[in-house]
């Protein structure tokens, strides 16, 4: 896999940003571990970066919560310069002071469209909140696994939105009383076509990462096995497409009396589930101890990494925030040996350096200092 073009952060550029007044900070190799103590902008630095992709990156945040300081409404910008398959490339983001939207820009030119950035970039992440996917409802896992579909399929994120959008005005016409048949019609229209596309891609990802994961990687991470808990999904492994998008179109017709007394629709995308489960004991994940959770999560996230590499021609940049927590010595170097196989670069970080001592002599070591970053010298010896 070391013939696949790689993808990398060669320079962030940070003004007004979360806890941060302006960074500007070159990234020299393929493993960039960021350590420091709690609150000193760890995770403000690989959100930052996560910004430069599509969506709201690895917290989900709203735009008023990205300035520096949010009740001075302050302007705020990201801008990362990549040397991409593409060749080099500078992403932009932010807002202006007050406002909701931020806007993107790609060498200087505005993007119309979010997918425009999916030609060029792609990331995964892991952060300690994902820990609570095996607990955490539906909604959680579902965003989880749409992420790792987007680093395929740019196009998912658009059959998702245009699903969720329908769905939302159907809910909101319903508890208007307002039984206009046609709109009605187009709106279950509209979320039949795109639940169905969405679901499949759904589907396409997760044969794709059992296949990944059964062919097995480095070191002592567990397998697993990872299906749809989904009608939808069942309905497509027995039927043609078209025949779904009927079936799902009549079934919305006739649940109308039924999604206005319950406050939201009974079938569509949006009731999708992962189910993850351990190999070879076969246990659910949410039965695993906090440690095999863990290494669940890193196994599934390397995993997609080397798929994206295979499908996509170029391995997504790793955000890995706090990710020897909950890891043993052995999966460390696991994870370690496994990330110098993928033609990906990294980023981790951590309260300490120690854990991440056999990286010396083939990574970066910054220390995370209030509002800034400083290249660490005094490193750790590994044991």
């Amino acid at each position: 896999m070391h013939d696949v073009p790689k993808l990398r952060l060669r320079r962030l550029i940070l003004q007004d940003f979360r806890s941060y007044p302006s960074l500007n900070q070159n990234f020299d190799h393929d493993s960039i571990v960021v350590a420091g103590p709690n609150g000193t902008g760890k995770t403000n630095l690989l959100e930052a970066i996560s910004l430069l992709s599509p969506g709201r990156g690895l917290r989900g945040a709203k735009g008023a919560e990205l300035p520096r300081h949010a009740e001075a409404a302050l302007a705020w910008a990201v801008a990362g310069h990549f040397a991409a398959p593409s060749g080099p490339v500078t992403i932009g983001t932010g807002a202006e002071a007050g406002a909701e939207r931020r806007s993107f820009r790609l060498d200087g030119n505005a993007v119309r469209s979010q997918a425009e950035l999916s030609r060029h970039v792609a990331l995964l992440w892991l952060t300690p909140q994902m820990d609570r996917l095996f607990q955490e409802s539906a909604g959680g896992r579902r965003r989880f696994l749409d992420r790792l579909v987007w680093s395929l399929e740019p196009t998912h994120a658009r059959d998702v939105a245009a699903h969720d959008t329908a769905m939302t005005q159907r809910n909101r016409l319903l508890a208007e009383g307002r039984r206009d048949a046609g709109w009605l019609a187009a709106l279950e229209d509209t979320m039949a076509r795109h639940a169905v596309a969405a679901v499949a891609a759904r589907q396409s990802t997760l044969a794709g990462l059992n296949g990944t994961l059964r062919a097995g990687l480095s070191g002592s991470f567990p397998s697993a096995s990872l299906s749809l808990i989904c009608p939808i999904a069942d309905a497509l492994a027995e039927q043609p497409a078209l025949a779904v998008e009927e079936a799902l179109r009549s079934g919305l017709a006739a649940d109308r009396a039924r999604d206005t007394a319950a406050g939201g629709a009974r079938q569509g995308a949006h009731r999708t589930d992962l189910r993850m489960v351990l190999l070879p004991q076969a246990i659910p994940a949410e039965l695993c101890s906090t440690g095999e959770q863990k290494a669940l999560l890193v196994s599934i996230v390397l995993a997609q990494a080397a798929l994206v590499a295979a499908h996509r021609g170029f391995a997504p940049l790793l955000l890995l925030d706090e990710v020897a927590a909950h890891l043993d010595p052995g999966r460390r170097e696991a994870l370690f040996q496994a990330l110098t196989s993928l033609p990906a670069q990294c980023f981790l970080t951590g309260t300490e350096v120690a854990p991440f001592a056999p990286l010396r002599g083939g990574a970066q070591f910054l220390e995370a200092i209030p509002g800034g970053l400083r290249r660490l010298t005094d490193l750790p010896v590994p044991g």
